[in-house]
């Protein structure tokens, strides 16, 4: 019976510290990726360009005439806004690693819930308005002689893929990642975006956002985050500069792009 007993506590033993062990490689295997969070990240060279095509326009508030929205939208523009609401300069003030479940909740890596006001990650509401009914896309396609399509660059090149965007409106949220891989665990609660970056995109699922109908306003909320579980979210990333370009698209049903109508 002793020896029984003996077995048995040894193998408990053996249990215990295989676990620890185990709990150890886990919890070494999740702050790998995060950048030292206890020094300062000066990685606040933002530049924001968000554009439309000729058929939808943007704003910072709601308006009633589509002519009252804009075709795009600087990011001086956007960080006076966010300073007026929030009381912090995105200018000056360095974005820091989080993470989300929920592209609305974020907390460091210490699990402290981060408030919007810390500028941690960002925030700004866009209001949309079409000419005519349309479905909305996120496009890495440029604009014939421009260069305006969706993109994350860094002088770092794996920044970008640490990089997150979130759109919320009418309860649905729609997230984009320039990894375009599975870049989130499967039990996150929003959709994500998917771009083709060359010249011939494809308007379908993986690009939508949201339906818009004419003429009526519809508020989106942006929130702009560096995503701390990524892999490339590591001390390489201090220092470093990125920006940030934005460009919508809207067609028909079929993905077929919809040309502003003039109204007499």
């Amino acid at each position: 019976m002793k020896k029984i007993e003996s077995l048995n506590l040894g193998q408990r033993l053996y249990t215990t510290l295989l676990l620890a062990i185990v709990a150890l490689v886990s919890v070494t295997a999740l702050t790998v990726a995060w950048f030292s969070i206890a020094s300062r990240t000066n990685v606040y060279n933002f530049d924001l360009y968000v554009t439309a095509g000729p058929s939808l326009r943007i704003d910072l508030d709601a308006h009633s005439e589509f002519d009252q929205y804009s075709q795009t939208l600087s990011f001086d523009q956007i960080a006076n806004r966010v300073s007026s609401v929030y009381g912090y300069d995105m200018r000056t003030v360095p974005i820091k690693p989080v993470t989300t479940r929920d592209a609305k909740t974020f907390t460091f890596q210490n699990g402290t819930v981060v408030e919007t006001a810390e500028g941690a990650y960002w925030e700004c509401p866009l209001h949309f308005m079409a000419s005519d009914d349309m479905i909305v896309h996120l496009s890495a396609e440029n604009s014939p002689g421009k260069e305006d399509g969706t993109l994350v660059s860094s002088s770092i090149s794996d920044l970008p893929y640490s990089m997150r965007i979130c759109f919320e409106t009418d309860g649905q949220t729609m997230v984009y990642s320039p990894r375009n891989t599975n870049f989130l665990p499967n039990d996150v609660i929003f959709r994500k975006i998917y771009l083709q970056f060359n010249n011939n995109q494809v308007y379908n699922e993986g690009s939508l956002l949201f339906p818009l109908k004419g003429n009526q306003d519809k508020l989106v909320t942006l929130r702009v985050w560096m995503e701390g579980t990524d892999e490339a979210c590591t001390d390489e990333l201090k220092s470093a500069d990125f920006s940030i370009r934005l460009r919508f698209e809207g067609t028909d049903e079929e993905g077929n792009r919809i040309t502003l109508r003039r109204r007499y």
